[in-house]
């Protein structure tokens, strides 16, 4: 009876532990995602309220009178600079800026870390790790270098507007940032694809070979349809990247009607007419966030799935 009672007293104690450590464990977990999101919800609740309410009230109340007017304001009405015609300009040319550039960056990343692993050459090495070593470039750094080239693109679409009549897009703000962020996120993309396809089994490329399939062949039916996780690490990676970024947006497309999301919504908060309309000002952060918070909603639980995809090889 002695020895029962024994065994018994440990495991009774060993379960209390685990529960006192997941309680401590879940509401430090509770208290800082509190924390973390509570500017977004005084965001939230302050983009419903009336002008009135905000001077007057708590910023952390829920609004009383709730209005949906100050986010119709901030898409059609605000002004951004000069101009009143709200961000809905701003934010599809943001759409156009981030649409293609993920797509590009995404599909150069996986060609080249498909070739860095399945169709090694001479020095595949270094050119990985100059790659890699781009990663690590300040975006202050490349400024003026990518000014100048810009610039001689533009004066390059010049030359072709009036050999042609057609610029092909070159000087054209928009496609400068395309080009910009292309470039700066080959690095990362190519560092996903890469370790991804390390781990991917050489034996279903060589089988191909010898079934005749030429280098595309092999990409676009085998290498492509099963990079579905990366692919989605890669697009959310990039699209919240360019979507957020203020100094590259702001240093070659910051002023004019071809200003992305960012700098406009930066000239909405520091356009005063007189008196600062908070929920209007909320209202157009939250409508600059919307995007990347739909595609962390939809497409976030595949995120770590696709890092951890390419972490055990074998």
């Amino acid at each position: 009876m002695t020895s029962i009672s024994a065994s018994v007293a440990p495991s009774k104690g060993g379960a209390n532990s685990r529960w006192i450590g997941r309680t401590i464990i879940y509401g430090l977990l509770v208290f800082f995602a509190i924390i973390y999101l509570m500017p977004l919800f005084v965001m939230l609740v302050t983009s419903f309220k009336t002008m009135d309410e905000i001077q007057n009230g708590n910023m952390l109340s829920l609004p009383q009178s709730p209005t949906i007017e100050p986010w119709f304001k901030a898409w059609g009405e605000a002004c951004v600079g000069l101009t009143c015609a709200g961000i809905k300009g701003y934010f599809w040319n943001s759409i156009k800026m981030v649409v293609p550039a993920v797509a590009i960056s995404t599909i150069l990343g996986a060609l080249n870390g498909y070739v860095l692993t399945k169709w090694r050459f001479p020095g595949h090495t270094l050119v990985f790790g100059l790659m890699l070593f781009a990663c690590f470039i300040p975006f202050q750094s490349v400024l003026l270098p990518m000014a100048t080239i810009l610039g001689s693109l533009g004066r390059f679409g010049n030359t072709l507007r009036n050999e042609i009549g057609v610029s092909l897009g070159f000087g054209n703000s928009t496609v400068n940032l395309v080009i910009v962020h292309v470039i700066y996120g080959l690095g990362f993309t190519t560092l996903f694809f890469r370790n991804y396809y390390e781990a991917f089994p050489n034996e279903l490329v060589r089988a191909a070979q010898v079934d005749g399939a030429s280098f595309f062949q092999i990409f676009r039916r085998i290498m492509l349809p099963n990079s579905l996780p990366i692919i989605v690490v890669t697009v959310i990676y990039q699209f919240t990247n360019i979507w957020n970024d203020f100094l590259f947006a702001s240093a070659y497309a910051g002023s004019g009607e071809s200003m992305p999301m960012t700098v406009a919504l930066n000239n909405v908060v520091n356009t005063s007419t007189g008196v600062v309309e908070y929920n209007v000002n909320m209202a157009a952060a939250m409508i600059a966030a919307t995007p990347t918070l739909l595609v962390y909603i939809l497409a976030g639980r595949y995120f770590v799935r696709g890092l951890m995809a390419g972490a055990v090889k074998g």
